[in-house]
């Protein structure tokens, strides 16, 4: 028994002295740039429960310039979940809570970007560290930019097999409902295809309206640019198409099973 008690007694003295040298060594690992140092002490302290005086502070002081190193070497991950340890923390300031929106408001953009260029797993890899990838209600960001993704490549699908079968408009239809810069791009060689096959149709068929039965009369691409940043900012798919149409001018006409913006 008393074994057993001197070695407790051991252990408690051996932490409570521990404990009483992390505040300096938390401090001098600030004062000379190791942050990994710093963080770690910190991390201590913390599992010690017994953080307190100064401690919070040089912290929070060690995990706003972490979390800033990470983001500069892109490791958007580690520099999310750093800076949002910092705000829910003692030493957390406004000035940090705005930092990590703007951080993620950063990365929406650049994911945003990717996808108009055409990487969809890229935009998809850049929302993963803030869960805007995939979520079971589908209404992250991922969940949207992949549902227009599927609709974009399903359209020029479409547009194909109609041309295929020289049924033009058709063709020319799903090809106006392109939304995608990227998919539009992928469908320029179907669309001078369709274009070259209404050019030979005569009569009747010569007359129809090449938009088919979308009334798209404000311009597509001022259209899609509006569509998209209402999208980057949180909007579901069919509230940013009304909202784009409004600010454009224009109203929204049901077209059968469709809808048009239309002036």
């Amino acid at each position: 028994m008393g074994i057993t008690l001197g070695l407790v007694a051991t252990a408690l003295g051996a932490a409570y002295w521990w404990e009483q040298q992390l505040p300096s060594r938390l401090e001098a690992a600030s004062a000379r740039g190791d942050l990994d140092a710093c963080l770690r002490y910190s991390e201590q302290l913390q599992a010690l429960r017994w953080l307190g005086g100064g401690a919070p502070s040089e912290q929070g002081r060690c995990r706003r310039r972490k979390a800033g190193q990470l983001w500069e070497g892109e490791q958007w991950g580690e520099a999310l979940r750093l800076q949002l340890q910092l705000v829910n923390s003692e030493a957390g300031t406004a000035e940090d809570r705005q930092r990590l929106d703007d951080w993620q408001q950063d990365l929406k953009t650049r994911a945003l970007a990717r996808f108009n260029a055409g990487d969809l797993e890229g935009s998809l890899a850049l929302l993963e560290p803030m869960g805007e990838h995939r979520r079971p209600d589908r209404r992250a960001l991922g969940n949207r930019l992949q549902e227009i993704w599927t609709r974009n490549q399903q359209l020029l699908g479409r547009a194909e097999r109609l041309s295929a079968e020289k049924r033009w408009w058709e063709a020319l239809e799903a090809l106006n409902r392109i939304d995608h810069p990227w998919w539009k791009q992928q469908s320029e060689a179907v669309r001078a295809t369709v274009q070259q096959g209404i050019s030979t149709l005569r009569g009747p068929d010569r007359e129809r309206d090449g938009h088919g039965s979308l009334p798209h009369t404000v311009p597509i691409d001022e259209l899609d640019r509006e569509v998209q940043r209402r999208i980057a900012s949180g909007m579901d798919e069919w509230a940013a198409f009304q909202a784009a149409c409004a600010a454009l001018g224009g109203k929204v006409v049901e077209a059968g099973p469709e809808s048009g913006c239309q002036r």
